[in-house]
């Protein structure tokens, strides 16, 4: 089972997917767009292409757990996401999430003004990874 993870954001939304096993994430794209129609439409050629079965998004809450004030907009793009491509998006802390990405780049050797153009993929897989290993543990 295939499962997308998606690191929505205001000018690029990172995407994961799995492989075929849902073990591993595998391939990742950053769609650059500031419209939601345009990544929806983007997402839904990769559910289809991809033969995704379900999808992850990225919430955003405060570091002390409460839902951030995003917490509305992502709600109502998880909603464009459902419409767009007929599977209901599991809401996921990422808290941290892009910090991290920031981080494995630099220890990586990628200089701070080249992250841009992949942290978006980076922050989506840990996102993934983060629900795979969740599935796996929860049997």
């Amino acid at each position: 089972m295939r499962i997308m993870a998606i690191d929505y954001g205001d000018a690029r939304t990172g995407v994961a997917i799995s492989d075929p096993t849902g073990l591993l994430a595998g391939y990742t794209e950053v769609i650059h767009s500031r419209k939601g129609e345009q990544v929806c439409a983007r997402l839904a050629e990769l559910v289809e292409q991809y033969k995704v079965e379900e999808l992850v998004m990225g919430f955003p809450r405060n570091m002390d757990g409460t839902e951030g004030p995003r917490a509305e907009l992502y709600r109502a793009f998880a909603g464009e996401v459902e419409g767009a491509t007929g599977l209901t998006p599991v809401l996921w802390d990422e808290r941290r999430t892009t910090i991290e990405a920031h981080d494995i780049l630099h220890a990586s050797g990628k200089k701070m003004k080249n992250h841009k153009k992949t942290v978006d993929a980076v922050a989506a897989t840990l996102i993934l990874d983060g629900y795979l290993t969740r599935k796996r543990t929860q049997g």
